[in-house]
């Protein structure tokens, strides 16, 4: 088997895209941090766009990810705009963190989920690497449906992914994509801090 990128889109034409959907990803990343719900509208053009880069790469795992991505932030999004505090200038989601075992089942079953797409990968595609590439959707079907949850615990997994995908997008050459998710990391690390810092003040008693 070939080695090569399908090539359905011309070089030029998939870069272009790239820079693009890594542009609008880093102003999806900004808006989360700050629990803006109109992050997902640029997650959404984003994702798409990336449908076709990843697929181009052979990262089939990741591009149909993207799919999901997509219906996952429409998801999200209604599901934020339902939890916007009722006062009009509220436009700011409140978050939490997940109890232990709740922890346990989302580790066990992402492992799950990531292992056997990783099989099925690996048997009956010529995925480039098909364990690693499984391994990042499978996290990040959790994190994405946790943070629709707005469960702390999202960026937790972003770090985790963003650190291996940065490794995955460089040894596939996509080298903007590579340099977003390096971006997004350092986000990601902020975003928690942000998040953890917002829970608190929720937990903080009024002021008499």
């Amino acid at each position: 088997m070939g080695g090569g990128p399908l090539m359905i889109l011309s070089a030029e034409t998939l870069k272009t895209l790239e820079w693009l959907a890594a542009g609008l990803g880093v102003i999806n990343i900004a808006l989360l941090i700050f629990r803006s719900q109109w992050n997902f509208a640029f997650a959404i053009a984003s994702v798409s766009l990336y449908v076709f880069i990843f697929l181009e790469s052979r990262l089939y795992a990741e591009s149909g990810l993207q799919v999901f991505f997509i219906l996952a932030n429409v998801w999200g999004w209604i599901v934020w705009r339902r939890s916007l505090g009722k006062a009009e200038d509220d436009s700011r989601i409140e978050v939490r963190w997940l109890d232990w075992r709740s922890r346990v089942v989302w580790l066990t079953v992402t492992a799950a989920l990531s292992l056997n797409l990783g099989w099925l990968m690996h048997k009956y595609t010529n995925a480039a690497m098909p364990f690693a590439d499984s391994a990042i959707a499978g996290a990040s079907v959790a994190a994405q449906i946790l943070l629709g949850y707005r469960r702390i615990e999202n960026w937790v997994l972003w770090i985790g992914i963003d650190v291996a995908a940065v490794l995955l997008y460089i040894n596939r050459g996509l080298y903007p994509t590579a340099g977003l998710y390096g971006g997004m990391l350092v986000m990601s690390l902020f975003g928690l801090k942000e998040w953890i810092a917002a829970d608190r003040r929720q937990r903080e008693p009024a002021a008499a």
